[in-house]
């Protein structure tokens, strides 16, 4: 008992302090890092070129880090700057000679006494603050809280200090603390022998005290408490910044569109054959002019709350940067995005409209199933309800509503139609399409070749003011509906001309691939309108010559002249020998297929003279047939189908799905001579007793062979055979002939059936919703677009803009030529669109505003498009002169005419120049400043003094100072000698 009571044979818990601890594993994770960055020790850099900081190439990594459970994030920024070998080995061998003398020779610290990159125009603001070309910085991650209380920031300097001091990192290194709005950074660099501190003050309001230079310099000396006698002189910059944002002098050149014309009557072809161009408000909502006084010494100014010397008038750098509008509204992105916007409507046209009187009464009286039952079975005498004839009332009344409540007008539907259909229109309007089309002429020459890459439609072309019309309508005249019945209008208005055999110019193209599919089927209805009429004309009896068609069954195919000369030929058109009403026959009666012989009847019969030839076009040259002496006549044969993408792709398939047997490789060839049988049909009633040889001999002369051969007397003579690859056995060519019969081609089964393959593009257009319509017709969309975009870009002459069109016009060709474009990516180079429309309407907007391209033209101007341009181009432009150069004087006044409205000052002649405000700025006349107080000051102050004893080498001291309406900031960088103090 009493040895258990002893307090010496109590056992205690043993604590292992060699146990790493979360602030040992912080700590070593950031020297990780370092090292894995390969930051430790020290580098050489070149010196810094004037204005490098804004013009180079930043690069960024970053990484987690976990303190605990508190996550943060590790970046490097750097300046990338290209090294020589040459450069790198002489400024090593300096460094190494200099580390031993002169501390302050790592170019972390002659960055902050650098004077070349004062206030760069785009750069971090650790960069703008402290002049710095690389660093690290620590923040909290993304959904982290701020590091607030004083004990974890004191932590986090803490971890920086040791980090860099075991790593010999000499890369200056920041904590973010506070909230993240606030941008406040505290940080640490160490050298051999150096340490500096970069220290941050942030207020909400300006103390008095600091509000001028003359108090700023107090507490910068008082800070680095130079111990000198006299103290070494301040290096000062000074920056202030004015914002301009009254432009109410400055009118707006966009003009708004013309809604009286548009809605009006006079409405013409002209009208919607444009597009709308330019935003409708003012782009440029700021313009923030900078005057800087870059290298200045302390005594030289006198800036305190009496006085200040500090005139922006006097100031020797301007510069001059804009504040855009965010997403100002533009006409053309307005239009492209509403249009586009169509593509995820889901509903038919008859839901959208709803059906018409007739189709409804047509439905109603649709049911007559039960016809013939009401004639033998009583019926009993209808009683009228009251529902059902309230029922009935509202049908009529709705109807009524409809055809009164259309979306379209009568005037705007029928400017329509002559725009779409300028053949059918008055002389007027046929003036008028001409004078558009001359107007644009240019940009069809400049971009005559883009539908093919855009797989739109050609230019001026029916599908293409199509395409317009709807976007306009759309945009202008009731959306949705207003295309619906735009459509509707139009297929019963190519349903009247193939009916009435009307062609329309606009689709005079034989190209049936390469286009959007509307502009396919449209071309394809216009294809069957002409072979329509050739047939309807053969049939009056017109006098048009045979056509002969171009075959190429062979690799060499005819000769051009015998094409060249088939018009002049002695022989009859085909049209003219039909004695029947229709011309052709789908199908042959029993009667006359009893009359048809086998081929060797035929040429027995043709021997006799029995045989009586049809079809012919004209002689083939002095060719004559191999089995006689009668000469060989080209036939009259058909014209091939026309083959639109669809039908090839479908054709494909099933093509594809007959397989690689024999029998699927026979009735794939047997498919695919449906033209060539054809041929060989028309070729045996033009040519009665011809052989195989014969019409290979027309047809496909490589495939006949012909050699000189010496006989026995010695004479030599012409021989000639079939091509080996005629001579394969079950040779399409050769089963093809055995069954070809002599029919001409006025009398064989059309090889196109237009009447079928026009129903079939009707019936097509007509079951269009209008999502399919905009997706087939936004190509051609884009491709008006694209040409407007390139018309009002060559009046601005923008380079970026040019590189940004052939961008996106590449974008959009790739997305288009696709069957099933990524319609999300389409948007994106819609969005591209719009961003170039903006930038060329900020062009005009800053033109207007500095008076270029107006009447009085003067030597200046050359110098102020190159001052717009740079405006447009670069974050900040230098304006050339400052205060008295071309572009400084405008802006002047434009400050002094917005002083005056701002202040209802009455304006004068001739603003004084004598007076002067309470700040020091020069005032008009009647007392108003020509310009406002500054919105923001930036001072910065720098020396070299020795830290912390006198007796300490001089190292860089500075400090930025940020003076604006409801910000202060102080962002301070002081360096101390650790080795003598």
């Amino acid at each position: 008992m009493a040895a258990d009571s002893d307090p010496e044979s109590e056992v205690f818990e043993i604590t292992d302090f060699t146990t790493a601890s979360e602030w040992e594993r912080f700590i070593s994770r950031v020297e990780e890092v370092l090292n894995d960055w390969k930051l430790i020790g020290s580098s050489v850099g070149k010196p810094l070129e004037k204005g490098e900081f804004t013009s180079g190439t930043w690069e960024e990594k970053s990484q987690d880090i976990n303190f605990a459970d508190f996550k943060f994030s590790i970046s490097h920024h750097h300046l990338k700057q290209e090294i020589t070998e040459s450069e790198g080995k002489e400024e090593s061998e300096e460094v190494q000679i200099l580390q031993h003398t002169v501390v302050h020779s790592s170019h972390r610290h002659q960055d902050l006494l650098c004077m070349s990159n004062d206030f760069p125009s785009r750069a971090h603001c650790l960069v703008r603050w402290y002049g710095l070309r690389e660093f690290v910085v620590i923040s909290p991650g993304a959904n982290c809280e701020a590091i607030i209380s004083e004990s974890k920031c004191n932590l986090l300097l803490s971890s920086i200090s040791i980090s860099l001091a075991n790593t010999g990192c000499q890369v200056p290194v920041f904590v973010q603390i506070q909230q993240k709005w606030r941008r406040m950074y505290v940080g640490e660099c160490q050298g051999p022998g150096v340490r500096t501190d970069f220290e941050m003050v942030h207020l909400r309001k300006v103390p008095s005290q600091y509000r001028h230079l003359s108090g700023l310099l107090d507490i910068f000396k008082s800070k680095i408490g130079c111990p000198l006698t006299p103290q070494p002189p301040v290096e000062i910059a000074i920056r202030f910044t004015y914002v301009l944002q009254d432009w109410q002098q400055y009118s707006w050149p966009q003009q708004p569109p013309d809604f009286d014309a548009l809605l009006g009557g006079e409405v013409g072809g002209v009208e919607f054959g444009k597009l709308p161009f330019g935003a409708c408000e003012d782009p440029i909502s700021e313009l923030h002019l900078a005057t800087t006084w870059p290298h200045l010494t302390e005594g030289i100014v006198v800036d305190n709350d009496v006085y200040s010397d500090l005139d922006p008038l006097q100031a020797p750098q301007w510069s001059v940067r804009v504040r855009k509008a965010d997403n100002p509204q533009c006409l053309l992105g307005d239009f492209l995005t509403e249009f586009f916007k169509l593509c995820c409507r889901k509903e038919s046209t008859e839901e959208i409209l709803g059906r018409n009187s007739g189709e409804e009464e047509g439905k109603e009286s649709s049911d007559i199933s039960h016809a013939l039952s009401k004639l033998t079975e009583p019926s009993t005498v209808p009683i009228p309800k009251l529902s059902n004839m309230v029922h009935s009332a509202r049908k009529h009344i709705r109807r009524h509503r409809r055809a009164e409540e259309a979306p379209l007008g009568n005037e705007v539907l029928n400017s329509i139609l002559q725009y779409l259909f300028p053949d059918a229109a008055a002389e007027k309007a046929l003036e008028g399409g001409a004078k558009n089309l001359a107007l644009t002429c240019h940009v069809s020459c400049s971009g005559q070749n883009l539908y093919n890459q855009l797989k739109s439609a050609p230019f001026d072309s029916l599908t293409y003011r199509l395409a317009l019309c709807l976007c306009m309508v759309n945009f202008y005249h009731g959306g949705v509906r207003a295309v619906a019945h735009l459509w509707q209008e139009l297929v019963l208005e190519m349903r009247y001309r193939w009916e009435n055999n009307c062609l329309h110019t606009g689709l005079r193209t034989v190209c049936l691939r390469g286009f959007c599919l509307s502009a396919i089927a449209l071309q394809m209805l216009n294809c069957c309108i002409e072979r329509k009429r050739a047939r309807d004309h053969g049939r009056k009896g017109g006098t048009d010559s045979g056509k002969e068609r171009k075959v190429s069954g062979g690799e060499n195919g005819r000769q051009g002249s015998e094409a060249a000369g088939m018009e002049h030929s002695q022989g009859r058109s085909w049209d003219s020998w039909s004695d029947s009403e229709d011309e052709f026959f789908e199908c042959l009666s029993d009667a006359e297929e009893l009359k048809e012989a086998d081929p060797d009847a035929e040429k027995g019969a043709a021997k006799e003279g029995r045989v009586k030839p049809e079809g012919r076009l004209h002689p083939h040259g002095k060719m004559t047939l191999l089995n006689s002496q009668e000469p060989l006549y080209i036939p009259v044969t058909q014209e091939p189908a026309p083959m639109t993408e669809d039908l090839l792709e479908e054709q494909s398939e099933v093509l594809a799905k007959l397989g690689t047997s024999a029998e699927g490789a026979h009735l794939r060839a047997r498919m695919q001579s449906a033209c060539l049988l054809s041929d060989m049909e028309s070729f045996k009633a033009a040519n009665p007793g011809c052989s195989l040889e014969d019409f290979v001999r027309w047809y496909s002369p490589r495939d006949y062979v012909e050699e000189e051969v010496v006989d026995e007397h010695g004479e030599k003579s012409l021989r000639g055979e079939l091509s080996a690859r005629m001579k394969i056995p079950g040779n399409m060519w050769v089963e093809a002939w055995e069954t070809a019969k002599a029919t001409p081609a006025r009398r064989q089964r059309r090889l196109f059936d237009d009447t079928k393959e026009a129903e079939k593009v009707l019936h097509y257009l007509a079951v269009q919703k209008p999502a399919d319509l905009t997706r087939h017709l936004l190509p051609c969309v884009l491709h008006a677009a694209i040409l407007k975009v390139k018309e009002e870009e060559a009046a601005e002459d923008i380079p970026s803009v040019r590189k940004a069109i052939q961008q996106l016009t590449g974008s959009a060709s790739k997305l288009l030529r696709h069957p099933s474009p990524d319609y999300k990516k389409l948007e994106d180079v819609i969005n591209q669109m719009v961003e170039v429309e903006t930038v060329i309407a900020r062009a005009r907007s800053l033109k207007a505003k500095f008076g270029i391209g107006t009447d009085d033209r003067g030597e200046d101007d050359v110098e102020l498009e190159r001052f717009v341009s740079l405006l447009l181009e670069e974050p900040e432009a230098v304006v050339v002169g400052a205060s008295r150069g071309p572009a400084g004087s405008i802006i002047h006044q434009m400050f002094v005419n917005a002083q005056r409205a701002a202040l209802l000052a009455p304006g004068e002649d001739e603003p004084g120049r004598g007076g002067r405000a309470e700040n020091g700025l020069k005032t008009i006349g009647s007392g108003v400043p020509d310009f406002p107080a500054p919105a923001g000051r930036e001072i910065l102050l720098r020396t070299c003094v020795p830290r912390p004893a006198p007796y300490s080498k001089a190292l860089p001291q500075r400090i930025f100072c940020v003076l604006m309406k409801d910000d202060f900031r102080l962002a301070g960088a002081f360096s101390s000698d650790m080795s003598f103090f």
